[in-house]
Order: structure tokens, then C-alpha cells, then sequence
């Protein structure tokens, strides 16, 4: 089915599914809605859909959770399977093949549209009138060095020659009206691009956009291979090409209905200092960093344009959400064009985006002869570890496909009844870290190297049967069973 092409129709997709919280009373515009949204996270409610922000303009709204948990228990997912344009009730591994089985195809380039078109440019802000305060920008957490101006807004940059155009999602806090402050990460494909206008001396253009079509926001946070723009796997996915538009002041094309875009330049240097942040880890920072200044030129937005939400920390959000489905998209495909047998990868909320699980069919020997499931354990890490996707993971769990990867129940159980205390895995160290996994010791950040492991938990080939009401008894007798059984 094809994607939807705005927020607004997505949005009234998740009101038919009694999946929208709409909060008509006033909040405050600093740690209300913050607070409302990750408690909406934390007993998977409605999205919060906030009508009546103090202090900011009329009709201005806020969107938390946009991408999180369902608040129905039948469909969990529905709201990244809308959002890419899959049906509601899709499971998580459907949504992880399906953004595989993307990889596989033509990709499909963007189409430019006349400014009339776009309503995304209803409103054009120039000069001081394009300022931050005009909008609801409120603090996530109570201990967050400021207001985090992108949680979950697409960052457009390219490359000085034109040849890549990269979107992505990075924490972004705003410094005053004029000013924000972003996290600029080297080895991720903004900092890559970031790097290549400092070499020029030239600041970098960017454009922020907040509330565009939401598989432009997922796709944002998904990791692709470099030099890949996203818009065209956005256009593969849904099979139609994403409508963009000219900005105003730089030289970017941006989503033509998107809610709101702010256009600007980034400082060559890294003069200005970034957080602390809570993250996806689950904990409340205290580091702080200097990071490049976005200085802000020029507003456009919809008539009563929505602000996206993201408030990240212990599961389950969009970090473990669609940024996770994202890497296990990843890392199936690479894992198939190594022609290693898995069947999908997956990564249980929980465990806060540091546990990945790969799964094995039953015949996955007759596939790799003469391969023993430990020799398997390390082609899996040879193959992800080398991955930009794969540098904030530090766990992998080979698993057989006896278990519901995204069954906590059976994860654990699994886990807890074939890890090997000390042997059966493959232990890859000094690997490129990176600070956001909590798991590492201070002197491994400092020195962006620690180790990192892929767990051999395959079952003999001659798998025991689980002591279950499934596996245990002849059907006959489940069958008798279940017919007797009391209904509900």
C-alpha cells in the first residue's frame, strides 16, 4: 500500500484506531508535555496530541510518540507500520523484511514541485520574524542541558558537489530564538558530510523539517549504506516518488508537506556546547559536549502546523521503535548478501537497543556444511561489526527459530537456558564505540574502542522439544483440550 504522503492523513489514520490522545486543556510549554508524553510511553497510551500549549501562538500543536508502541494490544505496531505504508497489524520481523526486501529493489527518485504546491511553504518567515520562540519547543527531561528543538524532524544536508543528499534524525537543542546546537557524530553520514564543508572552510547548508511524511521520519532514522539518499528508498518503499520543493534561502530541496522547515547554516567549528540529553540507553545524562552551531535564517510552515515529540529513555520509544527496526533491517540485509542463512534480526524493546537477536532456520547446517555453530557465531559479527549501523551494538544472539524473537518471555527463556557461562560465543575486540551504550567502562569511550560479542545459543542439531501445552502432547489430545476448554 502506498505510504502516506503528510502527517495529517497519518494522524487520522491513528484517531480511526482509538489510537490518539487529543489534550484540549492548557499545558505548560516547558516540562508538561514532555512528561505526558514519556509517561504515554512508559503504559503504552494514545499518542498525546497537545491543542493548547501556553505561550506559543494559537493553533500551534504538539505530537508525542508519533512512532512508539500502539496503545492496541492487537496491533503493537501499527504505528511504524503506517507509517510505512504496511497494514496496522503487522508484526515487528514483517516490518524488518519488508525494509530489506526495499533494499533489493529500484529505488525511485523524488519528484520537485512548483512552491504552490507545497504546503509546507503557507507560511514564509524571514529575517527576526524567523525565529524558535514562535513555536512549541518544550524540555524533554527536567535535567536536560535545554529545549530540544528536533527529537524527531528530518535533517537535510548534501555533500559540497551535490552527489548525496542525506536525511537523518539527530538531537538538536536550541540555544535562543536564533541559535540551535546539534550533536555531531564523525562516523555517522551527517557528520561525514558535516566534515567535508569544514575541509572547505564553507558552513554547511541544512534544512530541519518537522512533521513531514511520516515514512520520511522513520527512513530518517534508519540506517542506509553511505551515499544512498533516503528519498529514493522513501520512494521505493511506498512505490511512488516523494514529492519536494525548492527552499527558500538554501540550496536543499525539502518535503512539499512537511509542517515545518527551518533553513539555515551550520559553523564550521564546534562552537557552542550540546546537552546533557537523557537517551535511548534509559538514564539521564550529565555529559555535555561542544558540538556546531545551526544558525537559523528563514521559517516556513503550514497554517496550524504540528511539532513532532520524541522523549527518549527507558523502553519503549522511537529508539527502540523504528531506530531499532531500522538496524535489524540493516543487518538482515548484509547478512543475506553474505549468504549466510538468517532468517530475520531483531532487537526485544527492553533491552534498550543493546541486544540484537539473528535467527537461524532449523536447516540452517544442511546450508552451511561442515560449519560449526561457533564458526557461524563469528561469520555473523565478521559480517555486522563492520557496519556503521553496528557501532552502537554491542550484543548479538544467534538464536534458533524455536523462539519469538519478539516474545520477552521466550528471549529470556532462551537465553537464560542456552548461553554457555563461559565459552559458545565470538568476542570481537577493540571495536569502534561509541558513548551512547551505557554498557562500557570510561576508559573504552575515552578511547572509542571496546569489545563487542556475538552469543552461539544454536540448540543441537538434534533439538529437545520444548516441555510446552504445544509440544508436549499429541494434537489429538490439545485439540480435546482446547474444545473442553472454558470460554472467556
Amino acid at each position: 500500500m502506498p505510504c502516506f504522503d503528510n502527517l495529517r492523513d497519518y494522524l487520522a489514520a491513528l484517531d480511526a484506531l482509538g489510537d490518539v490522545m487529543h489534550i484540549h486543556r492548557e499545558v505548560d510549554g516547558d516540562l508538561e508535555p514532555g512528561a505526558i508524553t514519556r509517561r504515554s510511553y512508559e503504559i503504552q497510551s494514545p499518542a498525546p496530541l497537545f491543542e493548547n500549549i501556553r505561550g506559543v501562538t494559537p493553533g500551534f500543536r504538539l505530537l508525542g510518540a508519533p512512532a512508539a508502541l500502539c496503545s492496541r494490544a492487537d496491533m503493537p505496531y501499527a504505528r511504524v507500520a503506517l507509517s510505512l505504508g504496511l497494514p496496522a497489524q503487522s508484526s515487528g520481523p514483517d516490518i524488518v523484511n519488508a525494509l530489506a526486501r526495499t533494499r533489493r529493489i529500484p529505488y525511485i527518485k523524488p519528484v520537485l514541485v512548483d512552491h504552490a504546491e507545497a504546503t509546507s511553504q503557507q507560511h514564509v518567515l524571514r529575517s527576526e520574524q524567523a525565529t524558535l520562540d514562535s513555536f512549541p519547543i518544550p524540555f524533554a527531561h527536567d535535567q536536560d542541558g535545554g529545549r530540544y528543538a528536533n527529537t524527531w524532524g528530518t535533517l537535510i544536508v548534501k555533500t559540497p558537489d551535490s552527489r548525496w543528499v542525506n536525511w537523518s534524525i539527530a538531537r538538536v537543542m536550541k540555544v535562543d530564538g536564533k541559535r540551535m546546537v546539534g550533536l555531531m557524530v564523525p562516523s555517522q553520514h551527517i557528520g561525514q558530510i558535516w566534515g567535508e564543508w569544514v575541509k572547505l572552510g564553507k558552513p554547511m547548508p541544512y534544512a530541519l523539517v518537522q512533521g513531514p511524511a511520516p515514512a520520511i521520519s522513520c527512513l530518517s532514522g534508519m540506517p542506509l549504506p553511505a551515499e544512498v539518499d533516503e528519498a529514493d528508498f522513501v520512494g521505493a518503499l511506498g512505490q511512488e516518488a516523494v514529492k519536494l520543493v525548492k527552499a527558500i534561502s538554501v540550496d536543499l530541496n525539502v518535503p512539499a508537506s512537511a509542517e515545518i522547515v527551518i533553513e539555515g547554516h551550520v559553523s564550521i567549528e564546534r562552537d557552542c556546547m550540546e546537552g546533557p540529553y537523557g537517551e535511548y540507553g534509559g538514564y539521564l545524562s550529565k555529559g555535555a559536549s561542544a558540538q556546531p552551531t545551526f544558525h537559523v535564517e528563514t521559517i516556513t510552515h503550514r497554517d496550524d502546523p504540528i511539532w513532532p515529540l520524541v522523549v527518549a529513555g527507558r523502553p519503549t520509544d522511537e529508539s527502540h521503535t523504528v531506530w531499532a527496526i531500522g538496524i535489524a533491517a540493516d543487518a538482515l540485509s548484509r547478512l543475506q548478501e553474505a549468504e549466510l542463512p538468517i532468517t530475520t534480526v531483531w532487537a526485544p524493546e527492553p533491552a534498550a537497543v543493546h541486544w540484537f537477536l539473528a535467527v537461524a532456520p532449523r536447516d540452517w547446517r544442511e546450508r552451511l556444511p561442515g560449519v560449526s555453530s561457533e564458526d557461524f557465531a563469528r561469520r555473523v559479527g565478521e559480517v555486522l561489526f563492520k557496519t556503521d549501523a553496528m557501532l552502537f551494538v554491542p550484543n548479538v544472539y544467534l538464536v534458533d527459530d524455536d523462539i519469538d524473537p519478539t516474545s520477552i518471555k521466550d528471549v529470556v527463556w532462551a537465553l537464560a537456558t542456552r548461553v554457555h557461562p563461559t565459552g559458545r560465543r565470538a568476542v570481537f575486540e577493540d571495536q569502534p564505540i561509541v558513548r551512547l551504550p551505557q554498557c562500557y567502562r570510561e576508559e573504552e569511550y575515552v578511547a572509542r574502542r571496546g569489545p563487542k560479542v556475538v552469543f552461539d545459543t544454536l540448540l543441537p542439531e538434534d533439538r529437545p522439544a520444548h516441555a510446552s501445552f504445544e509440544q508436549g502432547y499429541p494434537e489429538e489430545v490439545r485439540e480435546r483440550v482446547l474444545a473442553h476448554w472454558p470460554a472467556d
